[in-house]
């Protein structure tokens, strides 16, 4: 085959050759340079299945050449399903095949009902590396982003509208939920978010939170003893309005750090009353990396900080500071897989219901009620949780206490069996039916749970 090609042999060397010398003139690299082009040039290239293939002859002789060192959005991040995320995977680590990225951007674009996804690649940190930001055009989406039922506390939800104009990314949710919080809160979200120009490593937001509650009869007589809200830091409101301006730094690949003030305004039970205010610093540390070996082993590693400190400073009339740390650890082996997941939670001062812990819902101890370990919440929480599974198979145990400060931590225990997995549109790897079990003396009352990435 070689001999039937000399011009070729010839032709390569200097094409190669003058693509170097203009990488080197504008430090980018050959590919789907997306982030650099004209509108007209994007809405030509509108999708990745759609756009021209790089030449072969500049894809074997400088694309090849480099290692796939991450594989990331630009802009904002996005659920997609275990296959989509082992198909990203598997091509991190190897040399760069712009056939499999096509691939991959085809696959995203289905999956997330996009317009258009496309890449471009960027140096990586280390010699000979690159990393591949992928770019979602998705003008405009409607989804349920998540959903739960529990048999203990009913229906949880968010539905969501989506809509992107260039760098911005407008969102807006409908949110009922009475499940993650001591309280019943239904009410609207709406968040405006953007990367700070000339760099893909600053991302700022603005939320805006309207929110209505309601109270279980155990959360009403628990209030009712002094001593059980004694480190409550608000009674009972029938509202609560926020506005939070946030800043995203990419710190390291893995690595990000979000800083932001909440301000939090309660609208107490009386309408006679006044008005408290929780106005907060939020500081958000979160390290995400996955690894996947030569034998298709996948290891992912989720951990976080989050600290939350209301002052005087910003004129809160109340003063507390919460800490929460937590760490998800998945392993997958073929068929077989094991989840570890870690929470603890400290509260110092007095803080409003919606930020004492709880423990008893669809997420952490399932099985148990979460009115009957503490109809007020807690302000110290430790917790943990094994999952086995196996094909679609889940076997999970939970362990963990919530409670008050100077009051003793008294571990509770559950187990479940259910099946995870995704159908149709629902391709999450996340949509789980489980039988949940609390481990008590006495009588056996089995905790129905369904939900979709809850």
């Amino acid at each position: 085959m070689q001999s039937a090609t000399p011009m070729k042999s010839v032709l390569l060397p200097l094409v190669a050759a003058v693509t170097l010398w203009g990488q080197s003139a504008d430090q980018d690299l050959p590919g789907q340079h997306l982030l650099d082009e004209s509108p007209a040039a994007r809405s030509s290239n509108s999708s990745a299945n759609e756009a021209p293939a790089a030449d072969s002859s500049t894809d074997i002789n400088v694309n090849s050449k480099y290692i796939v060192a991450s594989i990331r959005f630009v802009g904002r991040s996005y659920q997609l399903s275990r296959a989509a995320l082992e198909e990203m995977h598997r091509l991190v680590g190897a040399r760069v095949n712009t056939d499999e990225l096509n691939k991959l951007t085809t696959h995203i674009k289905n999956e997330l009902r996009a317009h258009a996804v496309n890449f471009k690649l960027d140096r990586g940190d280390q010699p000979g590396s690159v990393d591949v930001l992928l770019e979602v055009d998705k003008v405009f989406d409607l989804s349920i982003p998540s959903f739960a039922w529990n048999s203990n506390e009913g229906w949880a939800g968010v539905g969501e509208a989506r809509a992107t104009l260039g760098s911005n990314v407008f969102t807006f949710d409908v949110i009922s939920d009475r499940d993650s919080l001591i309280e019943q809160y239904a009410g609207i979200q709406a968040k405006f978010e953007r990367p700070v120009p000339t760099t893909d490593r600053v991302f700022v937001a603005f939320e805006f939170d309207q929110y209505h509650e309601n109270y279980a009869a155990a959360t009403h007589l628990a209030l009712a003893s002094s001593e059980s809200s004694s480190s409550l830091g608000a009674g009972l409101y029938r509202s609560r309005m926020n506005f939070e301006p946030s800043a995203t730094f990419l710190l390291a690949k893995p690595l990000t750090l979000s800083v932001g003030v909440s301000f939090e305004e309660l609208q107490p039970d009386l309408t006679a009353a006044r008005a408290e205010s929780a106005n907060v610093v939020v500081n958000t540390l979160r390290y995400h990396q996955s690894w996947e070996d030569s034998d298709a082993i996948i290891q992912e590693l989720d951990a976080g900080y989050n600290l939350r400190a209301a002052t005087k400073l910003l004129s809160s009339s109340l003063g507390y500071t919460r800490h929460a740390a937590s760490a998800r650890y998945h392993y997958k082996n073929g068929f077989q897989s094991v989840e570890i997941k870690l929470a603890l939670g400290l509260i110092y001062g007095n803080a409003p219901l919606f930020e004492r812990f709880v423990l008893g819902d669809s997420n952490m101890l399932r099985g148990w009620n979460k009115y009957e370990l503490d109809p007020l919440g807690g302000n110290r929480l430790a917790y943990s949780s094994v999952t086995y599974g196996y094909h679609i198979m889940r076997v999970f145990y939970d362990a963990g206490s919530v409670w008050d400060q100077g009051n003793p931590a008294l571990f509770k225990q559950s187990v479940g069996v259910g099946v995870s997995s995704g159908f149709g549109r629902l391709q999450r790897g996340a949509f789980l039916l489980a039988l949940a079990f609390p481990l008590r003396q006495g009588h056996v009352e089995p905790v129905f749970i369904a939900g979709m990435n809850f």
